[in-house]
């Protein structure tokens, strides 16, 4: 069980403000404990798309900066027995995506619905346009997601970076287990005061695995090459929804199977230097002609005072 924390009303540094939150939950507490295994999930396919996961630990091989590692844990995260999962769903409401704005929420509710095992994930709801909002925090009750899903309003403009950063910073940092971000947006930045580089290093940081939707207006510009650079960096996927209640399903129904399809390997690099360096990392499987989807890498602690 995970205990839920507060989004701060107001993050002085990035001039960024925020809505209190809606029913506010109180969950059963965890200890947690920092110890210096890289994690890294994982997702194989063959080469008409299907998940492969039939595959064991002797299958697997890790390089970090060109030199293999021991992977000392290794769970396959499908079924019920997969480890808990905390999602955070990022829905850009500026005033780019208003006329779209009706078919994310009917998607996007449905994929909680379809992805949360109940008393086991938790997901909460973040809104960004020209504030960020914590619509409704860490919760496992599916009907209060539902709730604040729909009660959305587009307006203003698109804080992309910045509701990045903090979602990670203030919610998915705190979290155990496997930690999801869900990003619906068109991805033109317009107010960010964090930059992209920021943004996805925390994200990396924190071992958190980022999905994109985008969702194009014909009014307005869209940069979708952000959402995919985030997912990339990070071992998620980026879907083109065309902003059509048929794609965005499948988008999500994609996203929904590469959540449950995961492997999760985890090693202490042979690399003890803490010198905050970026150390890029490479999966292999031994059976050919499959396609692994991971993080790029990780940067290694920052030693001293």
């Amino acid at each position: 069980m995970r205990k839920l924390i507060p989004f701060l009303s107001v993050v002085v540094a990035c001039g960024i403000l925020y809505s209190s939150t809606q029913n506010q939950d109180q969950e059963s507490s965890v200890i947690r404990a920092r110890v210096d295994v890289v994690n890294v999930l994982c997702t194989v396919q063959d080469r008409r798309g299907n998940y492969v996961i039939d595959l064991r630990r002797q299958d697997f091989e890790v390089i970090e900066d060109g030199v293999e590692q021991t992977i000392d844990f290794f769970s396959n995260e499908t079924g019920a027995d997969a480890q808990p999962l905390t999602v955070v769903l990022l829905i850009d409401t500026s005033g780019s995506v208003k006329d779209k704005l009706a078919f994310e929420q009917m998607a996007a509710a449905e994929f909680l619905k379809q992805t949360l095992r109940k008393n086991k994930d938790m997901a909460a709801v973040v809104q960004f346009d020209s504030y960020l909002a914590l619509v409704q925090d860490f919760t496992f009750d599916y009907e209060l997601l539902e709730t604040a899903i729909n009660s959305l309003r587009a307006g203003g403009a698109t804080k992309l970076y910045d509701a990045i950063w903090v979602s990670v910073d203030e919610l998915l940092r705190q979290e155990a287990g496997r930690k999801v971000m869900v990003i619906l947006s068109d991805g033109a930045d317009t107010q960010s005061t964090v930059r992209e580089e920021e943004a996805i290093r925390l994200a990396q940081e924190e071992d958190i695995v980022i999905y994109g939707i985008g969702v194009r207006s014909g009014q307005f510009d869209s940069d979708f090459g952000k959402l995919k650079k985030f997912a990339k960096a990070t071992g998620g996927l980026f879907f083109n929804s065309k902003a059509r209640p048929d794609t965005l399903r499948e988008a999500f129904s994609e996203i929904n199977l590469g959540i449950k399809n995961q492997y999760s390997l985890g090693y202490v690099s042979t690399n003890p230097r803490q010198d905050a360096s970026f150390r890029e990392i490479k999966v292999k499987v031994s059976r050919s002609r499959l396609k692994i989807t991971h993080r790029k890498g990780y940067y290694a602690p920052k030693g001293g005072p």
